[in-house]
């Protein structure tokens, strides 16, 4: 079930709110959690039914583990944990690899091994990611779980189940247990519709949107002939502007969902795409994924505790396992490995900074030369993340390199008379057709461009309403936005809100899956 369809908004989630509160109210708490466990898992089971076995299967084993490691000794709890640990992964593993493996066995060898098509179980990337968490921190000591039911609840809770943002036992499961939050509070429900009605917007007008200028440069068939650079850049930024508004919107959407209930998820997205180096684009984008590659990888791995050299192999083992998770295929490890690339010669740059004892950032104009190159780099490396193959990819960045040529419609050619004329001369080429597609394409990539960089993300307008965990309470200088798109109680928001849900529901005739519902 999706959270951009009728039946969740209509029937599903009005359902689930009223029978969660009235359980709590006429029966007793775990009464109430046992309706919200049974609803989320028939949340999880629309899709694929079958699957059902593999979420229990794990919420039951990793409860057990669980319940070993808070009770042995050290070292049994160390084997007991890596035990937990390993056959986690391994049924992700065998999931999400195996056909990989196969493939690249056959084709490195020669042979013709062959095992059946084996597809993905939704979300499991996911809740075991969320369990291995849960794992870890009961081994160090720091969270623990006596009882099933609050452990179902905590890894099946379906505001962020299928997509995250990934949680923690210890931040999340102690907010169910607040007496307020057992009876319906209207600002909740305030804040949660706002929020949810921003992120509906986000997936269904703007993502939704952008989609259309994606699939025909990036799906097309290697063989069917190259792109040019205005394709090529017009298709890579709108893949880009929309798998923000989609993610984020749909963590914006959970945030709100889980809001009703009085539970408040972590902020997944705080406007990345107005970072100015790699290092703090993953400061704010995806954060809590980049926060379980930091704590439960890179840190396991070494860290910075070694040196440099062993920092930036860390660092770069981090991101290609950080490529794999997201899917089994070449593109995602070469994303991966452009993205530990960059954190290196980031961290490289600013070890040099200071080793000159040169701030540069107080040169005019270099914060935005460095919002350019980061936002350059990063575009090119979603290239791979996107592209259905290593060829696609690479004719695509060629093409962006201006190496395919650069193609215009004829139509813009002849009206805009000698400059379209000194356009030719230079080598650009008229082509017939698709002047409207080019034209549309750019102006959703500009719109998009406009609200990405100027305007404010759900934390910053929510700010008075505490809509969020963050992982420290001075995690970013400007959570407070601006006066103007400062969130509260009044006919302007009201309206804005509405205006907002409305233009969602809309646009919800061609339902489309999440993107990232595919990792």
């Amino acid at each position: 079930m999706l959270f951009n369809s009728y039946e969740f908004i209509f029937l599903f989630l009005p359902v689930c709110v009223a029978g969660y509160f009235v359980c709590a109210r006429y029966y007793t708490l775990n009464v109430a959690y046992a309706f919200l466990v049974l609803a989320s898992l028939f949340f999880y089971a629309w899709w694929k039914p079958i699957y059902l076995v593999l979420i229990l299967f794990s919420i039951g084993f990793n409860f057990a583990v669980g319940r070993l490691v808070s009770r042995e000794g050290r070292w049994k709890k160390r084997g007991v944990l890596v035990f937990g640990i390993t056959v986690n992964l391994a049924l992700l593993g065998y999931f999400k690899y195996a056909n990989f493996f196969v493939d690249n066995v056959n084709a490195a060898f020669g042979s013709d091994w062959n095992i059946e098509t084996i597809f993905l179980p939704l979300a499991i990337s996911f809740f075991t990611f969320q369990q291995i968490a849960y794992l870890v921190d009961a081994w160090r000591g720091k969270t623990s779980e006596y009882n099933f039911l609050h452990y179902c609840l905590f890894v099946s809770f379906f505001p962020q189940l299928i997509a995250g943002p990934i949680v923690h036992h210890k931040d999340i499961l102690p907010q169910f247990m607040r007496g307020e939050n057992m009876s319906p509070q209207w600002s909740n429900f305030a804040v949660g519709i706002s929020i949810f009605s921003i992120g509906l917007f986000k997936k269904t007008v703007l993502a939704d949107s952008l989609s259309s200028y994606v699939g025909p440069v990036f799906d097309t068939d290697n063989t069917a002939g190259g792109v040019d650079f205005f394709r090529a850049w017009g298709a890579s930024l709108a893949y880009t502007f929309q798998l923000y508004f989609d993610f984020s919107g749909y963590s914006d959407m959970a945030i709100g969902v889980a809001r009703l209930f009085g539970v408040r998820l972590p902020i997944n997205f705080f406007s990345p795409l107005k970072s100015t180096s790699m290092i703090e684009m993953w400061h704010r984008w995806h954060m809590t994924l980049s926060r379980f590659l930091r704590e439960y990888l890179y840190i396991a791995l070494g860290g910075n505790r070694k040196g440099s050299f062993r920092r930036y192999v860390n660092l770069l083992l981090t991101m290609l396992l950080g490529g794999l998770w997201h899917g089994a295929g070449w593109p995602f490890v070469v994303w991966g490995g452009l993205q530990g690339c960059y954190l290196i010669i980031n961290h490289g740059w600013r070890h040099f900074m200071k080793t000159l004892g040169w701030n540069p950032s107080l040169i005019m104009g270099y914060r935005e030369f460095c919002w350019g190159v980061t936002f350059f780099a990063w575009v090119i490396s979603f290239v791979f993340f996107r592209a259905p193959t290593l060829e696609r990819g690479s004719q695509i960045v060629q093409a962006m390199l201006g190496m395919s040529g650069f193609e215009i419609p004829a139509g813009m050619v002849a009206r805009t008379g000698g400059f379209g004329s000194w356009l030719l001369e230079l080598g650009f080429i008229a082509v017939h057709g698709g002047g409207a597609q080019f034209v549309t394409n750019y102006i959703w990539v500009l719109i998009s461009a406009a609200i990405v960089l100027t305007l404010p993300n759900v934390a910053q307008i929510f700010n008075r309403c505490e809509p969020v965990l963050y992982e420290s309470d001075r995690a970013f200088s400007d959570i407070r936005g601006t006066h103007m798109f400062s969130w509260s109680y009044s006919n302007r928001w009201a309206f804005a809100v509405a205006l907002s849900a409305v233009a969602g529901i809309l646009t919800l005739q061609q339902v489309s899956e999440f993107l990232y519902f595919q990792f």
